[in-house]
C-alpha cells in the first residue's frame, strides 16, 4: 500500500486520543469552577491528601506477619513506570510512610515535618520518591486525580496571559476574610469532604489581584472577569507540581535555586527588583506547589538551605528575595543514607532540623523470596535470551545478599542461615511464629547493612558476559560475587570481608543440598507415590498417637501402627528414639492448626517431613539408577536411557537445560560417590 504524506500524518493523527487532550487542557470562568467544586469537593485536596488517596486508591492487601497486620499497597508494586520501579519486601517501611501521609492528610501534624527517608545505599530510598512522582503524573491526569490552577487575562491586549506561577487553588482567590462564608453558602463541601483552602495568593497574583482591585474599584466580581480557571496535570519534566532538588558543591549552592530569582531583564520594563512582574517564581519550591519537592541527599545540604527548609516544613512558607513570606501546600520528601544522618545527629546547629523531621527507615530486604524477585525483575529468562539461567541461580545470590544483612541470634544453636529461613516463612523444629517476633526484637540494626542489591545485580551481569557455554549456573555467580569481595568500596574492614566470604562456603553447601534433593526427586519424581506414602505414615501417626489401631487397606483388618515404617521415614531426617513421639505429636499439632484456619495438609506442606518422605521414596528407588555410572565415561544403553529420564524430568519439572542438567546430575553423582546420600 502506497501512502501519500497527508495519508501517514492522518494515521498517526488516529492514534492521539483527541478527547482526552481537551479534557486535560480543560479552562473554564471561575463560576464554572465553581461548580466543579461543588459537584467533585476533592480537587480542593491538599498535597498531602492528594497523595494519600493517590497510593490507597490503588489497592491494599492485608496479611499478618508473626501475628502482625500488615497492610501492603499495590501502588508500589504497580506497572507505574513500566514495571523496573517496583519494589519487594518493603511492605512494614511502606506502611509506616502511608501511616505519616494519612496523618497528614487529616491534619494531625506530619504536614509540618520534612519526610526524611533513611538507610543504606540501595535500600530503594529513591526509587520510593520515584514512584509517588511518577504516580502523581498519571494520577493527575485522571478524573479521580484533576486539580485545576488559574491564569489572568488582559482584556486590553487581548493574548497577554499571565499564569499563576506557582500553580495555586482557584480558591484563594476569594479574600481570606470572607472565604469561609462563601464556601459554606455556596454548599462547596459535600458530607465525605469538607472545602477548606487555607493561605493566600502569591505575591505575583497577589500584584494582578491588587491592581484590578483598584481599577474595578473593589468590585470583585468584575476582577473575576479576568480569571481563567484550568486543568492542571504535574509533570516533572515541565516542571509542574514536581520539583527536585539535588545538593551541589557548597561553594556554588544559591537558595534562590529553591525560592526564585530576580529577571533583571524586566526590571527595565517594571521599573523596580520588587515589583512580582520581573521576578522568576521558578525554584524548585515554587514549581512544586500543589505536588512534591524531593531533597536528594537532603543532609548535604548547605546551612542557608536548611532555614528556607525550616519554614517551608512547619510554617508551610518560603521567602522569596524582596517579597513577603509565600504560602506553599507539598509534600517535602528528602533520603539520606546512614554516614549523613549520624553527622546530622553530631551537629548540634542542627537540632531544629532534627526536630522537624520525621525519620523513616528504609532497610534492606530480609525475606529471601522478597530480595529474588528484584534479580528476576531484571534477569528473566526472556531478557537474557542468548544464556540459559540454571535453577537456583537468583536464589543463592538472594540468599547470600540476604545473610549479609543478618545479625547473629542470641538463642544458642539458631544459625543465620537457619534465621534467614524462618525470616521466609519456613518452618524450623522447635520455633513458632512467636520465636520469629523475638528474632526481629532482639535485632538491633538489621537489615541497614550488608551487602546492596546492585552490588548482587553487577555481579550476575558479570558473570553473564562472561559465559561462553550458554549456561550461567549459581557456581558461576557464587564465585564472582566473592572476587569482588576483595575490590569492594564500601566494606570498611578485613573482619567483615572475611565474614561475607564465610557465608559464601555456607550458601554453597546449602545448594548442594538443594539439588541432592532435587535430583533424589527427580529419580522418584512420582507425587503419587509420596502422596501414598504421607497418607500411611501420618494413618499410623495418628492412630499412634490416639493409641489407636490401624485399618489395613488390603486386609480389611485393624492392625497396631506400622513402627517399622515410622521410623524408617523418621530417621531420614535423623529423628532418634528417644524424640520419635515428640516428632510425631509436632506433625498432629501442625496438621490440626492448618485445619483451625481452613488449610488443607499435603505431604509438601511441612517441610522437614516433605525431606523425610523424599528421602525414604529414594532410598526404595534409588537401585533402579546407579548414581556412580553418571560419573562414569561407559555407560550401558539401559542405564543411560534411565539417566535420560532423570534428565528429562529435571528439564521439564525444574527448568533445567541439557547442559545445566548434565552438570548437576555429574555434580551430584559425585557428592554420592562420597558416600554423602543424605
Amino acid at each position: 500500500m502506497n501512502d501519500t504524506v497527508g495519508n501517514k500524518i492522518e494515521r498517526i493523527a488516529g492514534l492521539h486520543n483527541v478527547e482526552e487532550y481537551r479534557e486535560l487542557n480543560w479552562s473554564g470562568t471561575f463560576e464554572d469552577y465553581l461548580d466543579i467544586v461543588r459537584r467533585r469537593p476533592e480537587v480542593t485536596r491538599t498535597a498531602f491528601q492528594r497523595i494519600y488517596d493517590m497510593i490507597v486508591g490503588q489497592g491494599t492487601e492485608e496479611y499478618l506477619d508473626t501475628k502482625k497486620r500488615i497492610i501492603r499497597y499495590r501502588f508500589f508494586e504497580r506497572d507505574n513506570v513500566g514495571g523496573k520501579d517496583a519494589i519487594f519486601g518493603l511492605d512494614i517501611a511502606l506502611m509506616r510512610f502511608v501511616q505519616v501521609l494519612k496523618a497528614a492528610s487529616e491534619g494531625y501534624g506530619p504536614e509540618k515535618r520534612v519526610l526524611l527517608l533513611h538507610g543504606p545505599v540501595g535500600s530503594s530510598k529513591s526509587t520510593i520518591v520515584r514512584l509517588v512522582k511518577k504516580g502523581l503524573e498519571a494520577y493527575t491526569r485522571t478524573p479521580e486525580g484533576a486539580l485545576y490552577t488559574h491564569e489572568w487575562h488582559d482584556h486590553e491586549a487581548p493574548g497577554k496571559v499571565m499564569p499563576c506561577p506557582m500553580h495555586e487553588e482557584p480558591l484563594r482567590l476569594m479574600p481570606q476574610g470572607w472565604r469561609a462564608k462563601a464556601i459554606e453558602d455556596l454548599g462547596l463541601s459535600s458530607e465525605k469532604f469538607k472545602v477548606q483552602v487555607d493561605g493566600d495568593l502569591c505575591p505575583a497574583c497577589r500584584f494582578t489581584f491588587n491592581d484590578l482591585m483598584r481599577r474595578y474599584d473593589g468590585d470583585w466580581g468584575k476582577v473575576m472577569g479576568h480569571v481563567r480557571v484550568r486543568r492542571l496535570v504535574m509533570s516533572e519534566k515541565d516542571r509542574v507540581g514536581i520539583g527536585t532538588f539535588q545538593p551541589k558543591d557548597e561553594k556554588n549552592q544559591d537558595s534562590t535555586e529553591l525560592t526564585g530569582d530576580i529577571n533583571y531583564r524586566k526590571i527595565a520594563e517594571y521599573g523596580a527588583d520588587s515589583d512580582p512582574r520581573a521576578f522568576n517564581f521558578d525554584g524548585e519550591f515554587n514549581i512544586a506547589n500543589r505536588g512534591l519537592i524531593e531533597f536528594v541527599e537532603v543532609l548535604k545540604l548547605d546551612v542557608a538551605f536548611l532555614y528556607d527548609l525550616l519554614g517551608a516544613s512547619q510554617e508551610h512558607m518560603i521567602k522569596p528575595k524582596k517579597f513577603a513570606q509565600t504560602d506553599i501546600d507539598e509534600v517535602i520528601v528528602g533520603h539520606t543514607n546512614e554516614a549523613e544522618y549520624k553527622k546530622l545527629l553530631a551537629n548540634e546547629y542542627m537540632e531544629a532540623l532534627r526536630d522537624r523531621t520525621i525519620k523513616i527507615d528504609i532497610p534492606y530486604i530480609t525475606r529471601l523470596t522478597e530480595e529474588v524477585k528484584i534479580y528476576e525483575k531484571d534477569f528473566r529468562q526472556d531478557k537474557v535470551p542468548s544464556v540459559h539461567i540454571a535453577p537456583h541461580t537468583l536464589e543463592v545470590a538472594g540468599m547470600w545478599a540476604v545473610l549479609t544483612r543478618l545479625e547473629e541470634s542470641k538463642k544458642a544453636g539458631l544459625t543465620l542461615l537457619q534465621k534467614a529461613k524462618l525470616y521466609d516463612g519456613k518452618m524450623l523444629p522447635g520455633f513458632t511464629q512467636d520465636n520469629v517476633k523475638e528474632l526481629r526484637k532482639e535485632a538491633d540494626r538489621e537489615g541497614m547493612e550488608g551487602i546492596s542489591p546492585r552490588y548482587v545485580q553487577d555481579k550476575i551481569s558479570n558473570a553473564l558476559v562472561s559465559e561462553t557455554e550458554g549456561c550461567l549456573n549459581p557456581f558461576m555467580v557464587l564465585n564472582e560475587l566473592g572476587k569482588g569481595l576483595r575490590s569492594h568500596s564500601l566494606i570498611t574492614s578485613e573482619e567483615k570481608r572475611k565474614h561475607y566470604g564465610e557465608l559464601i562456603s555456607v550458601v554453597k553447601q546449602e545448594y548442594e543440598e538443594i539439588v541432592k534433593n532435587e535430583v533424589q526427586r527427580a529419580i522418584s519424581a512420582d507425587d503419587e507415590a509420596i502422596s501414598n506414602l504421607c497418607g500411611n505414615y501420618i494413618d499410623n501417626v495418628k492412630a499412634y498417637t490416639l493409641k489407636e489401631k490401624v485399618r489395613n487397606r488390603y486386609t480389611g483388618q485393624d492392625e497396631p501402627p506400622d513402627e517399622r515404617l515410622m521410623r524408617a521415614v523418621e530417621e531420614k531426617i535423623d529423628i532418634p528414639e528417644s524424640r520419635k513421639e515428640d516428632f510425631r505429636k509436632e506433625i498432629m499439632n501442625f496438621i490440626g492448626a492448618l485445619a483451625v484456619e481452613g488449610k488443607e495438609f499435603r505431604y509438601d506442606t511441612n517441610d522437614r517431613l516433605r525431606r523425610a518422605l523424599e528421602m525414604k521414596l529414594f532410598e526404595d528407588q534409588k537401585d533402579s539408577i546407579k548414581l556412580s555410572s553418571l560419573v562414569s565415561q561407559v555407560v550401558d544403553r539401559e542405564t543411560q536411557e534411565k539417566i535420560d529420564v532423570v534428565k528429562n524430568r529435571m528439564t521439564q519439572k525444574y527448568g533445567y537445560c541439557e547442559i545445566c542438567a548434565t552438570d548437576v546430575l555429574n555434580f551430584v553423582a559425585s557428592i554420592f560417590a562420597r558416600g554423602d546420600t543424605r
